[in-house]
């Protein structure tokens, strides 16, 4: 069993998502986390995973999409968001980015703190982006006891050191495409312990790339999977089965909503 914890199929339509999930399926990815960037793609995630038995969803505020600053309206929105289906497991993507052209970095901290915040008051795990930014999300993941729910870094493609550092503070951190082509990324992956590490594919339309059919999908988690086997000298079932096994450890007790949903 694969899964991949960490996807954006909310701007797709229906029977898009029936036949991403279909692909999926068929190299055996069991579900997937669709992360809410936004409010209103917080809500289709939701609405998308009662639609499909083993599409689940994330809410929250991604940090590139921060517009006006987090208030209590937007903290009680998320909170009703949150509660308002089994099926939303983690809250997701917040997190901080620098880069250039990104929000004012007032308004990020805030909001990054805030959903700390309600994954706490929700008992939820984190899924965190961190862009240019590893030392102040660190930071605040620290200050906001953001270990007291774990969770994990999103997309990583960091040093080794950024690794620890997030393993340290009691997140796991998540393989996606980028390892097939990094040769420092395969290095780290090779180094980390498999007990620490998750698979995704961050997959979205693509339609930047001319051909249709070299879109990143959940079907990708699958070469990922072969390819972690591959740099830690170990069977690929293996690689599934501790990864997932790591997911089940993240949603503790939220696992037995996932069971009701899917064949483990």
């Amino acid at each position: 069993m694969l899964i991949d914890c960490h996807v954006h199929l909310d701007s797709y339509q229906d029977d898009e998502v029936s036949e991403v999930l279909e692909r999926g399926r068929n190299v055996g990815v069991a579900f997937v986390i669709s992360a809410g960037t936004t409010i209103p793609s917080s809500e289709r995630s939701i609405e998308l995973s009662a639609k499909f038995s083993d599409f689940f969803s994330g809410v929250g505020i991604h940090p590139m999409d921060i517009r006006s600053p987090f208030n209590d309206f937007t903290y009680e929105h998320l909170h009703r968001l949150a509660i308002s289906s089994e099926k939303v497991l983690v809250v997701s993507e917040i997190g901080l980015d620098f880069m250039e052209g990104a929000p004012d970095r007032a308004i990020q901290y805030t909001a990054f703190r805030e959903q700390i915040r309600l994954a706490r008051d929700l008992g939820y795990p984190i899924v965190f982006h961190s862009r240019e930014a590893h030392d102040e999300v660190f930071r605040l993941l620290r200050e906001e006891r953001a270990y007291e729910v774990g969770g994990v870094m999103h997309y990583f493609q960091g040093d080794l050191h950024a690794a620890k550092s997030a393993i340290d503070l009691g997140f796991y951190i998540s393989l996606a495409r980028p390892l097939l082509r990094y040769t420092y990324l395969q290095e780290v992956a090779a180094a980390v312990p498999l007990d620490n590490i998750v698979l995704e594919t961050d997959a979205a339309p693509q339609p930047f790339k001319a051909k249709r059919e070299n879109w990143t999908e959940p079907r990708h988690t699958r070469t990922i999977a072969e390819r972690l086997a591959e740099l830690q000298s170990k069977p690929v079932e293996e690689v599934e089965f501790v990864t997932s096994a790591n997911v089940q450890k993240l949603l503790g007790a939220k696992w037995d909503v996932v069971k009701k949903y899917i064949d483990t």
